[in-house]
């Protein structure tokens, strides 16, 4: 969430933010004018409450008892209008917290300005595509061929976007988990399990409420929410909290699945497991002092290039446009593997500053080690990778002529040892 503060005194800043993300910045008026109309509200009220309490003395002090009456019909009066005032004031409040809530972040100056995806920038790449002397497969031909992939099923037990994966897929998965987890352990990361399901506050401390409404799974009856990603719960650890300056910076991972109702357009992404409504990831973030958070940026788009080098993975990083960032983010890289058989770069990890913007709607705050006054922290998340896109690259980049594939040597330990999944 933006300070209010910042809007107020600069609303052009505003303004431009959301022209370049492309997307209408008349809101900032609109919020300006509910500010304004809360704030006189305020006056309002004040001013008859202390009115009240001056007349309040005077009718104690007062002897007369008509001229004590009147004072008593006249300060009700004055209380039903406070009371009144009260509730108009909730309302526009109510109002102004709810357009609050729904501006975005301000993106970085490092950021570029571009419309969509089309114009985010690619800065580097790294590793060789892998070519082949036959056709290779995609990961929905190749997948079911070795009886590691099943759709059928999958539909049967739930719908489209659903599958089960079998055997050493089922193992193959696992591994790149377990994997990953102990990659980012030895990278400097504190494993977290966290709940799978939080409060509707968690979602909203994490910027996830109520912009992405249509895209949570809700329990109705225990008012719980499916978490969308393990983002969540790591805001969430410390909502309404204060840490210690020698605490920070603090950096965690954690698995969880994630739950979306994902909308898919039509011939986009829509063969095979590339976009689910459930996936698997492990996840990167950071709590840091504010001066320290693009170093940490860089730390962590480092952790998850390296995670891509160790599996063999050919990969790509990009910079996304001001058209194209999160709502959450200042600034995001992308890193995009190759898949051969899918002949695509699929995304596997958005790595994002997003500033103070989520400490200030948890109110996640540090003391600094000076003793000045508490300042809000800045967090970061990355994926460190997503499921299932770094699964099917691994299948796709390591097929073999004969149908079988090649398991990458690092995940052989996780694997049992098995070298080949034929």
């Amino acid at each position: 969430m933006l300070d209010l503060n910042l809007i107020r005194e600069q609303p052009e800043v505003v303004r431009k933010a959301l022209t370049d993300r492309q997307m209408d910045s008349g809101v900032v008026d609109t919020l300006l004018s509910l500010d304004s109309e809360r704030r006189g509200l305020l006056v309002k009220v004040e001013n008859l409450k202390a009115q009240r309490n001056t007349v309040s003395k005077e009718i104690s002090q007062t002897k007369d008892a008509a001229q004590k009456q009147e004072k008593i019909l006249a300060m009700r009066a004055v209380g039903e209008e406070i009371t009144a005032l009260d509730e108009a004031t909730r309302q526009v409040d109510e109002k102004l917290q709810g357009l609050l809530s729904i501006i975005p972040n301000i993106p970085d100056p490092s950021t570029p300005i571009g419309k969509d995806e089309s114009e985010n920038i690619v800065l580097r790449s790294y590793g060789e595509i892998p070519e082949f002397d036959f056709t290779p497969l995609p990961h929905w031909e190749l997948g079911p061929k070795l009886g590691i992939i099943d759709f059928d099923r999958g539909v049967k037990l739930t719908g489209s976007r659903f599958y089960v994966l079998n055997g050493a897929g089922a193992r193959l998965q696992r591994a790149l988990i377990a994997w990953m987890l102990d990659l980012h352990n030895h990278q400097g990361y504190e494993e977290r399990y966290t709940p799978f399901m939080v409060k509707a506050e968690t979602l909203y401390s994490a910027g996830q409420l109520p912009k992405f409404l249509d895209n949570l799974y809700h329990d109705i009856e225990e008012d719980l929410w499916m978490v969308p990603t393990a983002e969540v719960p790591l805001t969430g650890m410390y909502r309404d909290e204060v840490l210690e300056d020698a605490s920070l910076p603090q950096r965690f991972t954690a698995y969880t699945p994630c739950f979306r109702r994902e909308k898919m357009s039509a011939g986009r992404d829509v063969r095979g497991i590339k976009r689910g409504h459930q996936f698997d990831k492990v996840e990167m973030y950071i709590y840091c002092r504010p001066e320290e958070s693009m170093r940490e940026l860089e730390k962590m788009l480092a952790d998850a290039e390296e995670t891509c080098k160790l599996l063999g993975l050919p990969y790509r990083v990009k910079r996304l446009c001001t058209g194209d960032l999160g709502f959450n983010a200042v600034i995001t890289y992308d890193v995009e593997v190759w898949a051969a058989g899918c002949d695509e770069w699929l995304e596997v990890s958005s790595v994002s500053n997003v500033g103070d913007f989520q400490a200030r709607r948890a109110n996640i705050k540090y003391k600094p080690a000076d003793g000045s006054r508490n300042r809000l922290v800045h967090t970061l998340n990355g994926s460190g990778l997503g499921m299932p896109r770094t699964l099917i690259a691994v299948l796709e980049n390591n097929q073999q002529a004969d149908g079988s594939v090649k398991v990458p040597e690092v995940l052989r330990p996780w694997m049992g040892g098995i070298e080949v999944i034929q």
